[in-house]
């Protein structure tokens, strides 16, 4: 399947590792403009030269963070600058911080609601007006199946991502007749540094080593397996394409059949 994304312009947040990384690669596969940004430089430049050894589409980077309120309109338009209008927007943010409710201070919970909740509405504030003019234009958020199956030590996540989704699906209400979808991918366990830092907390917790913690962690995965960020990615560019005119307002879990829920 052709998914019509050559040439087209797309901003990918927190894409230096990880998820992100993987939604951009794929995007890049695809023949995509895309935009890496993120907050450290030495490892976006890293990334941004890795894909450009593809030799598919025009990749560059940006620095900055999506967790300050007035980066996110400034990282969209030093990204426009950079590849023409952004018709396809991948808004991700790093997890936040891990724990249960007496972990957690009063500034541990600010820092989450801008890093995870408005970080995305931010983007997508900037994002939105150029996409309706244009007539086309694919927003996805990357959140967690936390938003339909808390995950135990994920306070913050399992609270804030489902006002994600929440904003997502009045959002797609809102401009689907103008041309432009917006949906959610739902990771559960990847290869990446978040999966690490959970097992780590979860072994310490129950006193046992990692490799048990891993052990324990996919004895609920059917797949038996952690996903590896290209396989979100090849997801998130699905989901941008022309072929997925269709597809709006959704959370689409991509965890190899972790969540148990009927509607999962």
């Amino acid at each position: 399947m052709r998914l019509g994304l050559e040439g087209k312009g797309a901003l990918v947040t927190g894409a230096s590792a990880g998820l992100g990384l993987g939604a951009a690669h794929a995007l890049v596969e695809e023949g995509a403009s895309v935009v890496l940004c993120a907050r450290g430089e030495s490892r976006l430049s890293a990334a941004v030269e890795a894909l450009s050894r593809m030799g598919r589409g025009k990749v560059s980077g940006i620095v900055g963070d999506v967790a300050v309120p007035a980066e996110p309109a400034r990282i969209f338009r030093d990204a426009e600058r950079a590849a023409g209008p952004i018709s396809i927007l991948v808004a991700n943010a790093g997890g936040p911080k891990p724990g249960f409710l007496g972990d957690l201070s009063e500034s541990d919970w600010e820092a989450a609601f801008h890093l995870t909740l408005m970080s995305a509405v931010r983007l997508a504030k900037a994002a939105l007006p150029g996409m309706v003019e244009r007539g086309w234009g694919r927003i996805v958020f990357i959140t967690s199946v936390s938003v339909k199956q808390p995950i135990d030590g994920l306070l913050l996540s399992n609270t804030l991502r489902p006002g994600v989704v929440g904003f997502a699906k009045s959002l797609a209400r809102e401009v689907g007749p103008r041309g432009v979808t917006v949906n959610c991918v739902c990771p559960g366990p990847y290869n990446t540094e978040r999966i690490v830092e959970v097992l780590e907390r979860r072994a310490e917790k129950a006193g046992i080593d990692l490799e048990e913690s891993r052990r324990r962690y996919l004895e609920d995965v059917p797949a038996g397996r952690f996903g590896e960020p290209i396989e979100l990615g090849r997801a998130i560019a699905f989901l941008a394409s022309t072929e997925a005119a269709f597809v709006n307002g959704v959370a689409l879990s991509v965890d190899g059949g972790s969540v148990k829920g009927l509607f999962g």
